[in-house]
């Protein structure tokens, strides 16, 4: 990493000046304000995170995110945080998913038993697709309607 400007005067008069918890500390001549440069991490692509906190809003845990995606489930722990993103509080169900070629995904669509009296969401996952259904329930106590 190059460091080219001061970050308190914008001038590109700074020199290497030690090492600090094993960062290089740097000098503006111009200010004489010493400045270390945070390191840069490993980035992920942004699917992955909005593919992550779409399923935690699913329901889905942070374990089987791990799993499903391939990435951290303290990252997805922390992506959570940092978004403020809230699942819903719903602790009556559990979500199943399953993850589909296009093919199968086809084969299961095509018979009406798996798609009655269930909601569902389909979302792509790299070359495949996760299927997240969950049964629905009629509730027998609430109000009747008449014709």
């Amino acid at each position: 990493m190059k460091i080219t400007l001061c970050p308190k005067c914008k001038k590109d008069k700074i020199s290497k000046s030690g090492i600090i918890k094993e960062r290089q500390r740097y000098l503006c001549k111009h200010c004489n304000y010493y400045f270390t440069v945070e390191k840069e991490g490993k980035s992920i692509d942004p699917y992955y995170v909005i593919k992550a906190l779409q399923l935690h809003i699913e329901g889905v845990t942070y374990r089987e995110i791990e799993r499903i995606l391939g990435v951290s489930h303290v990252s997805v722990l922390n992506w959570v945080r940092k978004y403020k993103v809230k699942a819903p509080e719903n602790y009556d169900y559990h979500p199943t998913y399953k993850v589909l070629t296009h093919q199968e995904l086809i084969e299961y669509m095509s018979h009406a038993e798996n798609v009655k009296n269930q909601g569902m969401m389909i979302t792509e996952l790299g070359d495949k697709y996760m299927m997240i259904k969950w049964e629905r329930f009629r509730d027998e106590s609430g109000p009747k309607h008449t014709n």
